[in-house]
């Protein structure tokens, strides 16, 4: 498989995507040093659900950041473009309503949910301040906005390091754990390439939301974005 190019063709992505559904929670483990399960965590808390609350969990590939949605008792609607990624969290998560969606053409209603939610996933979407916007469609007047996303390192010599690890020893890695090493490449091209949190958050504002913040996760590594429909 060819991995796919910084313009993020659908098409392309979306089959990267179908080839790292077998070990990609595993992959993820593995490459963030069991980083990913706090950063899973935080976004729980930032979203902090209400019972009955509905959820939508944008880019939820296998429905592992959803389920602790639906352990909180909220309605939570794992979507993911990927079908094999939709098709390895059924086998593991039956009772999810794992529903297939481009970002860029939600297949909501307006105002359905009462948070929305995505991590790791917002720069894959081809045009994330349309995918923003719609996301903003979809949640209630007053409805909350969570997104998990690689971000830069705030201190310059961490910051070093990670690109370093980023560049170097990711892709080394992904070669002895994922089921398509290629496209780890492609991951860790996209996440150098990412705006910081002030661009990030730039593009939230653009996108229709108000009351933006972020808080920091390991470092700047990660950050935590909120906001408010």
């Amino acid at each position: 498989m060819a991995r796919a190019a910084l313009d993020k063709q659908p098409a392309d992505v979306r089959r990267m995507f179908d080839a790292v559904a077998k070990r990609y929670d595993i992959t993820n483990d593995v490459l963030s040093f069991g980083q990913d399960r706090r950063w899973r965590r935080e976004v729980l808390a930032a979203v902090d659900p209400s019972y009955g609350d509905k959820v939508l969990d944008l880019a939820a590939g296998t429905g592992t950041s959803s389920q602790p949605f639906a352990d909180a008792g909220a309605t939570v609607v794992p979507c993911d473009f990927s079908i094999g990624m939709l098709q390895v969290g059924k086998k593991q998560f039956p009772h999810l309503p794992f529903t297939a969606g481009d970002g860029t053409k939600l297949p909501f209603a307006d105002n359905t949910f009462d948070a929305v939610t995505i991590s790791f996933g917002l720069r894959n979407i081809v045009d994330p301040v349309a995918g923003l916007a719609e996301m903003r469609r979809v949640t209630r007047p007053g409805g909350r906005l969570v997104v998990c996303e690689f971000s830069h390192p705030t201190w310059g010599p961490w910051r070093t390091v990670y690109l370093e690890y980023l560049m170097k020893t990711l892709p080394a890695v992904a070669r002895t754990v994922s089921s398509s090493p290629d496209a780890y490449v492609y991951l860790a091209e996209s996440i150098r390439a990412w705006p910081d949190q002030a661009g990030l958050a730039l593009m939230i504002g653009e996108a229709g939301w108000t009351k933006r913040a972020w808080r920091n996760l390991s470092g700047g590594i990660v950050a935590l974005h909120r906001a408010t429909a």
